[in-house]
């Protein structure tokens, strides 16, 4: 039998956006932070969302997130429509399948990075096998900063605590908005390559909005978004390094040439 038909099927989309639109109001005038923006990511990919300040970068990411709502078209992420969900049920999606990673670590002072990893299990009540937290703090390596509070972490290690929570729920999806725009170039790369073996080893699929090039050459694919719309999809492969893509996404957008590294 011949099944070669089958093997060059795509994997399964885990989040679709199909023809949304975001307008919020200001006063007396709205603006229309997205428009007619389409996409699908599949399972197990690692996907870059770029664009300038003002471009919908964001907007997007909480609207795939369940951050905020459409004002139209539908958001589906992991089978289920976001629309249809209550904003309670939205909050209980939101901790169990989505898994969220910011700029700012926003971890919880007074606890350890162990507690802090487990906090989203705690809100739900729920706990996890020393085993699980073990192995997840060592795929991660903070193994050995388990029992030290935020203020005693690096920048990098408080972000490596954070994908840490993010991922102890086994998210269907992990979203991470400019996650290495509090670190030094260095550290940065380090958190990249980190999020590129969890997609690579787990089959994790993730999200990244970034401004960054030297960010956006670890994801197999590239979203450019400019005045709330998608103008640009490609493979970050066929860039080379983040010189070559940078340059690309200059000649998208037509902005001023962006730094590298």
């Amino acid at each position: 039998m011949n099944h070669s038909a089958d093997s060059e099927l795509p994997p399964p989309a885990i989040t679709a956006v199909q023809d949304v639109a975001k307008v919020y109001r200001q006063g007396s005038h709205c603006v229309e932070a997205l428009h007619g923006v389409n996409l699908t990511i599949e399972q197990g990919s690692f996907v870059a969302v770029m664009g300038a300040s003002g471009s919908g970068k964001s907007t997007l990411l909480h609207l795939m997130c369940g951050l905020t709502r459409p004002t139209s078209g539908t958001v589906t992420v992991a089978g289920t429509e976001l629309a249809t969900l209550s904003d309670r049920e939205l909050t209980h999606f939101r901790r169990d399948r989505i898994g969220l990673v910011f700029q700012a670590f926003n971890l919880v002072p007074s606890l350890t990075a162990r507690d802090n990893i487990l906090f989203p299990l705690y809100a739900a009540g729920r706990n996890a096998t020393n085993e699980k937290i073990n192995d997840l703090a060592e795929q991660l390596g903070i193994r050995d900063r388990l029992t030290h509070r935020p203020d005693s972490l690096s920048g990098g290690e408080q972000q490596r605590v954070a994908i840490a929570r993010s991922l102890i729920t086994d998210p269907a999806i992990v979203f991470a908005d400019e996650p290495t725009g509090s670190l030094d170039s260095v550290t940065g790369q380090s958190i990249c390559k980190l999020l590129r073996e969890l997609c690579n080893e787990q089959q994790r699929t993730i999200v990244v909005v970034t401004h960054e090039p030297s960010v956006a050459v670890w994801a197999d694919q590239v979203m450019v978004l400019k005045d709330g719309h998608i103008v640009e999809r490609f493979r970050a492969s066929g860039h080379g390094d983040a010189q070559s893509l940078a340059a690309h996404y200059q000649q998208v957008v037509g902005a001023p040439q962006l730094a590298a590294v």
